[in-house]
């Protein structure tokens, strides 16, 4: 495998949502696994789909800091998992490749923990109704990470219909270039073909004897 570390992250982390998005390429035969250490009753998701390569599919399994596994499918194209820790540690999630011999895949996953924090403060403890300002302010934020949402979506899927029609475009001058070969072949064969049956036979005149 290949472990990187995300950043340490825990309910109270004055980030936000900490958490990690990245585009990896996962070889043939090959795993990739990430680490984050996070405490007890923390909640953490974590999302991925397959971008290009092959069936557009992966292995994905999570283990918890005792190693044993909380989540893990075979196969997939894309999946969401969601889960609240029941032990504090180091827990990991690894993407594989190893039951494919000849191609490589490349994974989009989005590791968020935690819950996002009010973007209002004390917005939790608050005994009075919002404003309407506040309201307003609430209403577009959550307009915001809907478009947000939205747009790594298409984005996604656009990258994955792109390697689509380059895998389908490569197929086609394959066949292409194939079918051209195979019709110059044809084509000399016939041309023999006829010259053989249009050629004369001349035979061979002997010299007389006196």
């Amino acid at each position: 495998g290949d472990p990187r570390g995300l950043r340490r992250a825990g309910p109270g982390d004055a980030g936000g949502m900490p958490g990690c998005r990245l585009t990896l390429e996962l070889p043939d035969s090959a795993q990739r696994c990430f680490h984050q250490e996070l405490e007890s009753g923390t909640k953490f998701t974590l999302d991925y789909q397959v971008i290009s390569g092959g069936h557009y599919d992966v292995d994905c399994y999570v283990e918890d800091p005792n190693g044993k596994t909380i989540y893990q499918e075979t196969k997939k194209q894309y999946d969401s998992f969601t889960h609240h820790t029941d032990l504090k540690g180091v827990y990991t999630f690894c993407f594989s490749n190893e039951f494919s011999t000849f191609s490589h895949k490349i994974v989009y996953f989005d590791f968020q923990v935690g819950d996002e924090p009010p973007i209002l403060p004390d917005m939790n403890n608050r005994v009075t109704a919002l404003t309407q300002l506040e309201s307003a302010c609430v209403t577009i934020h959550e307009m915001l990470n809907a478009v947000i949402d939205s747009q790594t979506h298409y984005r996604l899927r656009e990258a994955q219909d792109r390697s689509r029609a380059e895998e389908l475009n490569g197929r086609v001058s394959y066949w292409s270039v194939g079918e051209t070969f195979i019709l110059f072949v044809v084509s000399i064969g016939q041309v023999m073909l006829l010259k053989s049956f249009f050629t004369e036979k001349r035979p061979i005149s002997g010299r007389a004897g006196t």
